[in-house]
């Protein structure tokens, strides 16, 4: 679970993950993180997600990291922006208003470079990496968010050895394993979303689980 994994599925537009609506979680509970209007949001492994644009649409500052180049290339050319590109450290940043999308490794990204960030959407980031990689994910959050950042966090909790991720499982308990020493976390809403979800179906899971939670950085 590799750059080359990734920048594979996106050259061969294998990219189911990719919703062609904004997701009803984030509609639902965006809210509940009472962030003030000009707040900036991270959203990590964002690829060419709606969610993107409706947050800035909220008045948030949103600031996308992907590490495909033609996922946001097509975000620009599909929403009809004109961005300005520049450089930032290890990353190729395109900018249009209140969006950026860094262009590059997740794991590059500073606290320097987050030191004003209050909000934190994950919607397809921890769900996307295996388990080793989501213990590193989570501590480079936690080094580069600072205290009182708040997230929403959405997982997939079903029987992981019934099916190979991504997307992977990450259950409640590891929830709370990865995050519990420095973030407070809330469930927020719980959904069992087998029916129709055929390519789980097909591998003959008794349940899927969509949960979403809220999280505070201490």
């Amino acid at each position: 679970m590799d750059e080359a994994f990734w920048q594979a599925r996106w050259a061969r537009d294998q990219i189911g993950f990719h919703l062609d609506r904004v997701n009803p979680y984030l509609q639902r509970h965006c809210s509940a993180l009472e962030l003030q209007p000009g707040a900036r949001v991270l959203v990590p492994l964002c690829g060419k997600s709606l969610d993107l644009a409706w947050l800035a649409g909220q008045g948030y500052r949103v600031l996308g990291v992907e590490l495909a180049q033609k996922a946001v290339e097509e975000f620009f050319a599909e929403h009809g922006l004109n961005a300005e590109i520049s450089q930032e450290g290890a990353f190729k940043v395109y900018r249009a208003g209140a969006l950026e999308l860094w262009c590059g490794d997740f794991f590059a990204l500073t606290a320097e470079q987050l030191g004003d960030c209050q909000g934190l959407y994950d919607r397809a980031a921890l769900i996307a990496l295996p388990a080793a990689m989501r213990k590193r994910y989570v501590a480079h959050l936690q080094a580069i968010l600072p205290a009182g950042c708040r997230g929403l966090l959405i997982t997939l909790d079903y029987a992981q050895a019934q099916m190979d991720g991504p997307p992977f499982a990450v259950s409640d308990a590891e929830v709370h394993e990865l995050f519990g020493a420095l973030w407070q976390i809330e469930t927020l809403e719980r959904l069992d979303v087998l029916q129709g979800n055929w390519k789980f179906i097909k591998h003959n899971l008794q349940a899927l689980d969509e949960v979403v939670y809220r999280l505070v950085r201490r």
